[in-house]
């Protein structure tokens, strides 16, 4: 196995354990939790650099790391979504995977009609996933007392965190419409 793979096989492995921890009834539990995500989303980056550096792209890699993406973000999401219990994260939330599960199909669907190349991953997919886990790793990093919108700004980091998942789920918008109008002519063609 590369080294390459063995990251991306691990940042899958690190989804319970993320989301264990940030359970955990201790203060620390969610920094650690928070640690654990940035681990993992460093490794997205770096395992795509290596394969690529050291020439190490395999089907296995390419099928695997977008499927570990996915699901450490949407995991991370669902138990955020249960500890906020806010709109504000929720919807955002709902955007992003529904997102994910959106244009997974249709590259997908693309792939099976040899247009795959229609909907490869663009720059804006790039900067929405940055935000996307920036914000992410910020709210799990919010510790338990920090939940509490009814004092406005009573602590910073939620409402940057919220801040930026709104930016993302408004990236992540941006980001499907690209590729739906990339595989629209495809989707439907004119008779």
């Amino acid at each position: 196995m590369t080294l390459p793979n063995f990251l991306t096989l691990m940042r899958v492995v690190m989804i319970p354990f993320t989301v264990g921890v940030f359970y955990l009834p201790f203060i620390w539990a969610p920094l650690l939790a928070c640690a654990l995500f940035t681990i993992a989303a460093i490794t997205d980056w770096f395992d795509g650099y290596l394969a690529r550096k050291w020439n190490q792209s395999t089907p296995f890699g390419a099928f695997l790391d977008p499927v570990a993406d996915k699901l450490i973000v949407a995991a991370s999401l669902v138990v955020l979504v249960e500890f906020f219990a806010s709109p504000w994260l929720t919807i955002p939330a709902i955007i992003i995977i529904s997102r994910e599960i959106t244009i997974t199909a249709l590259r997908e669907w693309m792939a099976q009609v040899g247009k795959r190349a229609n909907v490869a991953v663009s720059m804006i997919g790039k900067i929405k996933t940055t935000f996307q886990m920036i914000a992410i790793g910020v709210l799990l990093a919010t510790p338990a007392h920090s939940a509490i919108f009814a004092i406005p700004f009573a602590n910073w980091l939620p409402w940057l965190g919220l801040g930026l998942l709104q930016v993302a789920a408004v990236l992540t918008l941006w980001s499907m419409f690209v590729y739906l109008r990339a595989a629209l002519p495809i989707l439907l063609p004119k008779e």
